[in-house]
């Protein structure tokens, strides 16, 4: 059996006349800030705390601080698993774009940032729920995430990739409340100082699975670390530029989903702890439904069971077992 599967890429705008494909995951955080009466106010509310975030960081040569803006494309990954033309919807992500208004240049920024996967939603939401279900301690099934840290490495390695993306992919992430974040002295000037967790977690070990190695940093005028999932050598492989197109996108989705973190009004100290009960924030205006989108989790992972694993259950566990990357 061949190693890879074939991969196609499609691309959808998320400007502020962005309306979700009928394939997209609902749970998709754009999608759920394109939805309702104020889906227009919400998209170019988001757009503009994007810019001015990317703008307050790339202040170098940029006086009037409006040099630059970005644009976003989410890009999906659909997956071939037979060879017959049958796709699967497999993984979602965003690829930023810097555009200086100085030079007239388009400058490619960094693909990834955001990670939508509905295998993911099937591990966490399904089997994750199910394995523990009447069981007095929590514990986690064998071989948990290896197929999906196969398919994604098989994805990054694929020609498809290749062809549409010049680097590798960086994953930014909130922080978890379950952890406790330590300050260190190591500090970059646009990622800004890094923090080191006290333990692992089931999500740093997800993405091991991925490939994907995680560094906590907190970027000036940021209140709260991001975690950085990455490649290789996050401080060098990328521009500041590039590393900026994450950050302030990023960071700005984060003070929409939880601002209890990312919008509090005190910033995180030599020892942090998040909390989602947080009181102390500020409120983004922008209409987002958390409550929601954590219950159309478990649907999505029931309609990956019931699209994607089951039916090719043989054949994915045969490619799992004999994949290398």
């Amino acid at each position: 059996m061949s190693n890879d599967f074939k991969f196609t890429i499609n691309r959808i705008a998320f400007d502020e006349n962005y309306q979700p494909l009928d394939s997209t995951r609902i749970t998709t955080n754009f999608a759920n800030l394109a939805r309702g009466e104020r889906r227009v106010e919400n998209l170019r509310n988001t757009l503009t705390m994007i810019n001015n975030r990317f703008n307050a960081l790339a202040d170098w040569d940029n006086p009037t601080g409006d040099r630059y803006s970005l644009e976003l494309d989410i890009v999906s990954v659909n997956m071939d698993i037979e060879g017959k033309g049958d796709t699967f919807p497999t993984i979602e992500i965003l690829q930023t774009t810097i555009v200086d208004s100085v030079t007239n240049k388009r400058i490619p920024g960094i693909v990834g940032n955001n990670f939508s996967s509905y295998v993911r939603d099937y591990d966490f939401s399904a089997l994750l729920l199910a394995h523990n279900k009447d069981k007095p301690t929590f514990s986690i099934p064998n071989n948990f995430g290896d197929l999906h840290g196969k398919l994604f490495q098989c994805f990054v390695n694929s020609d498809a990739y290749q062809e549409n993306f010049a680097k590798q992919p960086v994953i930014c992430l909130s922080v978890s409340d379950n952890k406790t974040y330590q300050k260190t002295a190591n500090q970059h000037p646009i990622l800004g100082v890094e923090y080191q967790p006290n333990e692992t977690s089931l999500t740093e070990q997800y993405f091991k699975k991925m490939g994907l190695d995680v560094r906590y940093f907190m970027p000036p005028n940021c209140v709260a670390p991001l975690a950085f999932y990455f490649f290789g050598d996050l401080l060098n492989d990328y521009s500041n530029l590039e590393l900026i197109s994450t950050i302030s996108t990023m960071e700005t989705f984060q003070r929409i989903y939880r601002p209890e973190i990312y919008n509090a009004n005190a910033a995180a100290g030599n020892t942090y702890q998040p909390n989602l009960k947080n009181l102390d924030f500020s409120s983004t205006h922008i209409v987002y439904d958390r409550e929601e989108r954590s219950k159309l989790a478990v649907k999505q992972g029931k309609f990956a069971e019931e699209h994607f694993i089951k039916p090719y259950q043989a054949i994915l566990e045969q490619w799992s077992a004999s994949y290398v990357f």
